[in-house]
């Protein structure tokens, strides 16, 4: 469904996206790179445990919640791509933690 375009950047990092590498393009949100890879959920809504996906791609919807480095709760449409970044997927309501 999606591609890279032909003229685009050719410089690539790895990510873990549920315990997978992919190499995909340098300067590219998680989200996009979801989606590049063709990954089918990034998580279950809490209310009737369906899939979900990127979707505004802009950080409005929080469709696209994931666990990024082992933080929960981060927009992956608004974070970039890094060498060797972890990618999990986020099951359910997000969990708040609480400050001491």
């Amino acid at each position: 469904m999606f591609r890279l375009l032909e003229d685009s950047a050719t410089d690539t990092v790895t990510v873990r996206i549920e315990d997978r590498e992919y190499d995909v393009p340098a300067g590219i949100s998680v989200a996009a790179a979801v989606l590049l890879c063709a990954v089918n959920k990034l998580r279950n809504t809490p209310v009737s445990g369906s899939p979900r996906l990127p979707y505004c791609m802009m950080g409005i919807c929080f469709d696209c919640l994931v666990s990024i480095d082992g933080v929960p709760n981060r927009q992956a449409c608004q974070v970039e791509v890094a060498q060797n970044m972890t990618i999990e997927y986020q099951q359910g309501a997000a969990e708040l933690q609480q400050r001491e």
